[in-house]
């Protein structure tokens, strides 16, 4: 049966009506519909752009579909309905169309270097074999692979890059010449630097960017996934540190400290954002929505999240918005979340794929 939608539908503000028909939108009038939400603001849905259903609270693989299935069940029920696996240990190609899961862009497993990881999570290469590493995990994923850019090195007691300019850069290049998209971890000045310049496609945190490389990344279109809620815990990495890591430590705090200000300069730069909360692994899922807030407290205006966590973030992954032929995956509130952002943690109701969840 079709659906019918009532409200004022963001971007545009405009009070209106939608009809959904199986698994997609249109503004024509559909005789006999079911009438599920009548005002309200109607939002495409959200996205996170930096997640992992590939592993499990604690920072360990998941063993079944079903945590997978389990996992992103928790970000639907916030009103997410589309997700970007930013590397995943577990592969679940299964839930790619499955009803009641949000839409899927899949990286394979993270590549990093040897013993420069969380254990047991990426695929661990020297120099020689990054290349290729890049290409198989291209054909595992869905359009996304995933490079440790850096970690701490525990020889200099430091972050530091993962492997030598020069492979870094192929591994980019790998990504592109497999038809992917390449995504970097990265927390160090040095290596968010050597990536951007390489031409990766979106900096995952990037909390050591500077003023000069942010306009850097607006003049190429590069992308950051800010990751806020994965930022504010590393007072509890320094602190696990220090005993054996003193200046790591230090870097770490002096990191998450400056933060904020890295990412109100590169909103204001042009840089594009987009929200992602890094779930599995530290950081638990369906905080989207807090996600968010932090990125609002940092500066960034209510409408700019909106964007970064709905219809932009849409766009950018591949899944049309609320536009006709679009995708039928929305959420409506019961207030303006340009006025009050906080109604993001609270949706009325949530459609995916055409159907009812909440």
């Amino acid at each position: 049966m079709a659906l019918h939608v009532r409200g004022t539908v963001l971007p545009d503000g405009e009070v209106r009506d939608i009809w959904l028909v199986g698994d997609r939108v249109t503004f024509e009038p559909v005789t006999e519909a079911e009438t599920i939400s009548d005002g309200g603001w109607i939002v495409p849905g959200l996205v996170d752009a930096h997640c992992h259903l590939g592993i499990a609270y604690g920072a360990k693989p998941i063993e079944s579909l079903d945590q997978a299935r389990e996992l992103a069940h928790i970000d639907r029920d916030a009103g997410v309905l589309a997700l970007r696996d930013a590397g995943s240990p577990y592969p679940y190609p299964e839930l790619d169309d499955e009803p009641g899961v949000p839409r899927l862009a899949r990286a394979g497993r993270h590549v990093a270097a040897p013993r420069r990881y969380l254990r047991d999570i990426g695929v661990e290469v020297a120099a020689e074999e990054v290349a290729a590493a890049v290409t198989a995990q291209a054909e595992a994923g869905t359009g996304w692979v995933k490079l440790v850019g850096d970690w701490i090195d525990r020889e200099a007691g430091d972050l530091a890059p993962s492997w030598d300019a020069a492979t870094m850069a192929a591994a980019v290049q790998a990504a592109h010449a497999a038809g992917a998209r390449a995504a970097v971890h990265t927390f160090s000045e040095e290596g968010v630097e050597i990536m951007v310049r390489a031409g990766v496609d979106s900096v995952e945190h990037g909390t050591g960017l500077s003023l000069e490389l942010i306009d850097e990344m607006a003049r190429r279109g590069t992308a950051l996934v800010p990751t806020m809620i994965n930022i504010r815990t590393f007072g509890k990495i320094a602190d696990q540190a220090r005993a054996r890591f003193a200046g790591y430590a230090d870097h770490m705090i002096a990191l998450r400290d400056n933060f904020p200000e890295v990412v109100r300069a590169a909103h204001e730069a042009g840089v594009p954002i987009y929200v992602g909360t890094d779930a599995g692994g530290g950081i638990r899922h369906g905080l989207a929505a807090e996600e968010m807030l932090y990125l609002h407290e940092a500066g960034i205006p209510a409408a700019d999240v909106l964007a970064a966590a709905s219809w932009r973030a849409r766009e950018w992954l591949g899944f049309p918005g609320l536009v006709e032929g679009g995708l039928a995956d929305l959420v409506v509130y019961d207030a303006d979340p340009r006025v009050d952002l906080r109604v993001v943690r609270a949706p009325r109701r949530i459609v995916l794929r055409g159907a009812v969840v909440r």
